[in-house]
């Protein structure tokens, strides 16, 4: 009887580790924490800038009561759209797909009109989320849902301009310059997407009490946002189709979370004001595990389309050494989030509960966040590929509803087990 003959997976996977392997490997490793760590010290940067907006506008928070249950749906539904399209865009960029030019099918102008599509019908959906669920679970709101639909889609629009170029450039430059754009995309697109969501969505507040503004405004966005959901399940190219019909079930269940977590915190709203410097870890919590787990998820989503990754139950072996640099990630930045948090609250005059608790509990609700965005991003990337769908399309917007309420959760939990929330 004849031997099988190893397969060439095989042969790999029994070679010994030898120097030249263990130096190329640590060259990538060390590489990624280079590119990886860069892209997410901005981006906690930007949570940081969006905590101290969000501390500045607790008198808005206060007046209009409701207004926290929109604003992580409109934060987080910011990395949803963007995170995928640059998740989409790195494997194009990896694939050989990728051009940055405005052709007709190209996959730049086809994630454009995606874009487009998804903040109007999204943004719609979200101000009928908010208003309703929060009359389902008796948490008091101000706000109608015309003035939901306003403040969501007008300013959703305002900042996803913003956050569209940014990504669109990003995409661009790690073509040129050799980026892996796996490692810098989801960070990049949370840091603008926090530093410039809340100032649109403040801005678009003052049209609130304006007599016959917001029914204006509401029933002109309402109208475009069912010709974009009809342009985009009926008239549109195939590839815009596809991704339209995937990710808006998607985003529409992701939304439904964030609302939730927006809820958490206005029910909790009241301790946050007591030690106005905790307000400053509310978007990091936000973002920052929706961040990690779109790094692992775009890693993931890279190497199941390459081939280089079977989708298992369990994760392979391989896939921890991921797991490991997720982990480092987390670690440096928790700590950097806790440590300036504390320092910018004291420079500004918001009471803080001191540096070492505030970097404990930045650690501690990081870690559990980390955690949970590790099991989702694996889990999320490798179902959807079984179910022969996109990871990319389906992952990050998974990730970033889910870690949407579980930061918070996480960061609810670290408060309490320090004795900084009932």
């Amino acid at each position: 009887m004849t031997a099988e003959k190893p397969s060439e997976t095989d042969k790999r996977r029994g070679r010994p580790l030898t120097a030249p392997r263990l130096l190329g490997y640590l060259t990538r490793e060390r590489e990624s924490l280079r590119q990886g760590f860069a892209a997410l010290f901005i981006s906690s940067t930007g949570n940081l800038i969006a905590g101290m907006l969000l501390g500045a506008i607790t008198g808005t928070l206060e007046e209009l009561a409701g207004l926290m249950v929109l604003i992580p749906a409109a934060i987080g539904m910011r990395g949803a759209i963007f995170g995928a399209m640059g998740s989409r865009f790195g494997t194009a960029i990896h694939t050989g797909l990728f051009r940055f030019d405005l052709r007709r099918g190209g996959v730049l102008r086809e994630n454009v009109e995606v874009a487009l599509i998804l903040s109007l019908t999204t943004g719609v959906i979200l101000a009928f989320l908010a208003r309703y669920l929060s009359d389902l679970l008796g948490v008091a709101t101000e706000l109608s849902v015309l003035d939901y639909i306003v403040i969501s889609t007008l300013g959703g629009l305002l900042a996803g301009a913003v956050v569209m170029t940014i990504t669109i450039v990003v995409a661009g430059l790690s073509v040129r310059r050799g980026w892996d754009l796996d490692n810098i995309a989801a960070p990049m697109v949370t840091a603008s997407g926090d530093i410039v969501t809340l100032p649109s969505l403040f801005a678009v507040t003052f049209l609130i009490g304006v007599p016959f503004v917001p029914e204006i405004v509401a029933a002109v966005l309402a109208a475009l946002a069912a010709a974009a959901f009809y342009r985009g399940l009926r008239r549109s190219a195939p590839g815009v189709r596809r991704i339209v019909n995937e990710s808006l079930p998607v985003l529409t269940l992701s939304g439904t979370v964030l609302v939730l977590a927006g809820m958490t915190l206005e029910s909790r709203l009241e301790a946050f004001v007591t030690l106005p410097a905790l307000l400053v870890l509310v978007p990091a919590f936000l973002q920052q595990g929706g961040a990690l787990g779109s790094i692992l998820a775009s890693r993931l989503s890279s190497k199941l389309h390459l081939g280089l990754l079977e989708p298992r139950r369990l994760p392979p072996l391989a896939t921890f050494q991921d797991f490991n640099l997720v982990y480092i990630f987390a670690a440096g930045v928790f700590a950097f989030v806790g440590s300036l948090t504390h320092v910018l609250g004291t420079l500004t005059g918001l009471e803080s509960p001191g540096l070492t608790t505030m970097i404990a509990v930045s650690l501690f609700g990081g870690l559990i966040a980390t955690t949970a965005a590790i099991v989702v991003a694996y889990y999320s990337s490798v179902g959807t590929y079984r179910f022969g769908l996109d990871p990319d399309n389906h992952s990050i917007p998974i990730i970033t509803a889910t870690m949407d309420l579980v930061g918070v959760l996480s960061l609810i939990i670290s408060l309490m087990a320090f004795g900084l929330a009932g």
